[in-house]
């Protein structure tokens, strides 16, 4: 059976696997990551880990720890919170990098943890950024973290994959952060929301690795769980010169530094020799749930918002208007490395900052300031007016100096552009690469000399329909139920989100009962609800079920309520987590949810259709009103968390 290359990658991860299984697209698996990164959230981590009882990290060398999020707080407080996590990481056996390191994902990079084939995860949404190298990188929820650390390993359901063809070459004074803003505006109808994507075709050969570290890292912003990379020369050439740079520089001083018998332990001339001579690359006749074509050529430099990655503005239009800013921003893991801030130098060198702009930067890593110091392209930009941040996160994540106040408006080479991310809710945040910001910070309205219209973006996209040939009958483990019977209550809201399952103002209150979860559950959406859905009845909704707040409450009320399982067109990846983790099954089925939103529309919010749905968990079935539906297996990875009611007391069974 044909593979693709997450596929291939999610193979070798996967842990248990019968004899002959072929990972694909939707099977549930339980995977052993290379490694695992936990930031300033490993505080949080840290005692759910030791509530589940356990002690020990079950393979130190698989966890990496760093410092990254609030590295400008220098309270007590948060010094205090540092102290611990360093502490705990040191006596643990992590790998451990201190505040001023750099961002994670950066560091990540930088010393070969996410390495070409490899699949690592991080408690962060930004994990995707390790596509860029060829490494399957993709979140992870906190209660995963806790999992992995004393057992190694957790869950993972393989996302539907979407391959995108780039074609032709970047035209002059464009860059990979225009070429993602072009596919999140061009294509934003939520197309490649919850998939996992492939980049291939001629046009990967003409970017450069940080250009793809940009877009890869961006595949968040446009819904992606992955945005892997096609590994080629680019990939080994790049990897051989930083074995040279850390061959000079030194090996870091963490634990696992003592691995490589003096060479540094994952970027090192073997492993990249063993690399090239077996590089890992997709079957020609492997299936894609859909097929992007993106005309990489047809892009110029481009502007994400204000507010939003899914409106688009070119900047040969939006500098006829003289947009205002009042803050810049070169900062983050997106586009904050050595090429970003050289770039930036250039446009900036014998300059000065717009009167009345501030111009924030920082460097993604200790490394890269200091590389950049050495070009002398940090001076530059200080000598142009730019105001200097720590290595880390900051003002992209609304934290520190710089923010956004009511009524301003800034330009950022940064990934998220969301209402209130950067500041006031009152503010305009827009996007754009690092070239544009700095010409915009001299300007003092977004601009960029060397913006020129070019032809219409042209994209297109191919949904395909996965062949149904015959499926190999499920392995039930004892105790798990083969078959469901239940009547379906439907929900027809799309988009229907955790706010409207749980209400917020629940969230917090730590002695909130099951029985008062049940009690308040779909309160915000349908008061009635409660009683309409009985003890025992399957919940039909709509598409992206669960979005929003990440709160697992929204998932726990239901299962309190009782509802036996819910069926949705799509879920929220987060919701979808909280809810296996909490020992409650969901079923993908669009072709089912288009048929009951067909037959029952929209005029009631909640409709007691009287009709049983009969669910064969075996041969993956399920049967409405006589009609079949297939579904994803429901594989021995998943029956286990739903036998033990979810993945704390799945560690527990394994650390006791």
């Amino acid at each position: 059976m044909s593979q693709t290359l997450i596929e291939k990658i999610a193979q070798k991860y996967a842990y248990g696997l019968s004899k002959g299984h072929e990972v694909l697209s939707g099977d549930y698996l339980s995977i052993q990551p290379a490694y695992i990164m936990t930031h300033d959230n490993t505080g949080a981590i840290i005692p759910k880990f030791k509530s589940i009882g356990a002690t020990k990290l079950h393979n130190p060398r698989q966890v990496v720890h760093t410092l990254d999020h609030n590295v400008q707080d220098t309270s007590d407080k948060n010094l205090e919170k540092y102290k611990k996590i360093e502490e705990f990481s040191k006596n643990m056996g992590a790998d451990f990098y201190p505040a001023g390191r750099g961002i994670g994902h950066q560091i990540m990079c930088e010393e070969g943890y996410a390495f070409p084939g490899t699949m690592v995860v991080a408690s962060d949404s930004h994990s995707n950024m390790y596509g860029g190298l060829g490494c399957l990188g993709t979140p992870i929820v906190r209660t995963d973290a806790a999992a992995i650390w004393a057992t190694g390993r957790t869950w993972w359901q393989v996302p539907p994959i979407a391959k995108v063809e780039l074609k032709g070459k970047l035209a002059p004074h464009t860059t990979g952060k225009d070429v993602i803003i072009a596919l999140c505006g061009f294509f934003n109808k939520d197309e490649v929301l919850n998939h996992a994507i492939e980049f291939t075709g001629e046009g990967v050969e003409a970017l450069e690795i940080n250009e793809r570290l940009a877009i890869a890292n961006m595949t968040t912003e446009w819904g992606a769980l992955a945005g892997v990379f096609t590994i080629d020369a680019k990939t080994i050439d790049w990897l051989r010169k930083r074995e040279e740079f850390i061959s000079v520089r030194g090996l870091e001083g963490v634990n696992s530094d003592d691995d490589g018998r003096g060479e540094h332990p994952r970027i090192n001339k073997q492993r990249i020799d063993q690399l090239e001579s077996n590089i890992l690359k997709a079957d020609e006749n492997a299936f894609y749930a859909k097929e992007i074509l993106f005309d990489i050529s047809t892009v110029e430099p481009f502007v994400s918002g204000p507010n939003t990655v899914k409106i688009m503005t070119s900047v040969s239009e939006i500098k006829k208007k003289k947009v205002k800013i009042n803050k810049a921003y070169l900062v983050s893991c997106v586009n904050s490395r050595v090429s970003d801030l050289s770039e930036a130098a250039k446009i900036i060198k014998g300059k000065k900052v717009a009167e009345g702009v501030d111009f924030y930067i920082a460097a993604a890593s200790s490394e890269v300031e200091e590389e950049s110091r050495k070009k002398g392209d940090w001076n530059t930009l200080l000598e142009a007016g730019a105001k200097p941040l720590p290595p880390g996160c900051g003002p992209c994540i609304g934290l520190g100096t710089g923010l956004l106040e009511d009524g301003e408006v800034g330009i950022s080479a940064t990934n998220r552009n969301f209402k209130g991310r950067m500041g006031s809710p009152n503010a305009k945040a827009y996007l754009a690469s690092p070239a544009v910001v700095a010409a915009s910070a001299i300007s003092g309205y977004i601009d960029y000399e060397s913006a020129e219209t070019l032809p219409e973006v042209k994209g297109s996209i191919k949904v395909n329909t996965k062949p149904s040939g015959k499926k190999t009958e499920v392995k039930i483990l004892g105790g798990f139920q083969p078959k469901v019977k239940a009547e379906v209550v439907f929900c027809h809201q799309d988009n229907l989100n955790t706010d409207g399952i749980y209400p917020g103002k629940y969230t917090y209150i730590d002695d909130f009962t099951k029985e008062q979860q049940a009690e308040v559950v779909m309160e915000n959406y349908d008061p009635q609800f409660k009683e309409i859905a009985n003890d025992g009845d399957v919940l039909a909704g709509g598409f992206n079920f669960g979005t929003g707040s990440s709160r697992e409450q929204a998932a726990t009320a239901l299962k309190y309520k009782g509802i036996r399982l819910v069926i949705a067109g799509s879920f929220n990846e987060t919701y979808k987590r909280n809810a296996l983790n909490n020992g409650f099954l969901l079923i993908e089925s669009p072709e089912l949810i288009k048929d009951l939103k067909q037959k029952y529309g929209s005029d009631k919010l909640t409709v007691k259709t009287s009709e049983i749905i009969d669910i064969n968990f075996v041969n993956s079935q399920m049967v409405f009103m006589g009609k079949m539906y297939e579904i994803d297996p429901i594989g021995e990875a998943a029956q286990e968390l739903l036998l033990v009611d979810g993945l704390e007391n799945w560690v527990k069974n394994r650390i006791k």
